[in-house]
């Protein structure tokens, strides 16, 4: 059993900083990890994904220079650090994990383990 746990979102205003963090449980700590996110309305999308090692990060384009993915696998927890937020950015984030790959993945079937996401709001 794998469980995940997202924290640290909030309502901002476009401009402002907030920092998620992810809670991981079991071995899924050694594995690659990411960040999706799925706006009203909208399909869930790719954010950010980082290595079993966190020597690799991906970004979507979206947020290249804003947001920066990270983690620690000592304390099983991966971060987004999220900077120069947007409206565009509101959205429930939720923390991923992959049941296999140690290198960085991008689409939502390759990752086995969800967690119940965190609401992010971005004020005008």
């Amino acid at each position: 059993q794998v469980q995940l746990v997202e924290s640290g979102g909030g309502l901002v205003q476009a401009g402002g900083s907030l920092r998620l963090s992810c809670a991981a449980s079991g071995r899924t700590s050694t594995y690659a990890m990411g960040w999706f996110r799925q706006a009203p309305g909208k399909e869930r999308e790719f954010v950010a994904a980082i290595s079993w090692s966190g020597d690799s990060t991906m970004y979507a384009d979206s947020v290249k220079g804003r947001l920066t993915i990270s983690r620690d696998n000592s304390k099983r927890t991966m971060y987004l650090e999220m900077n120069s937020l947007k409206p565009e950015d509101t959205a429930v984030y939720y923390c991923a994990a992959s049941g296999g790959y140690y290198s960085v993945r991008e689409r939502l079937d390759e990752y086995d383990y969800w967690g119940q996401g965190t609401q992010v709001t971005v004020s005008s």
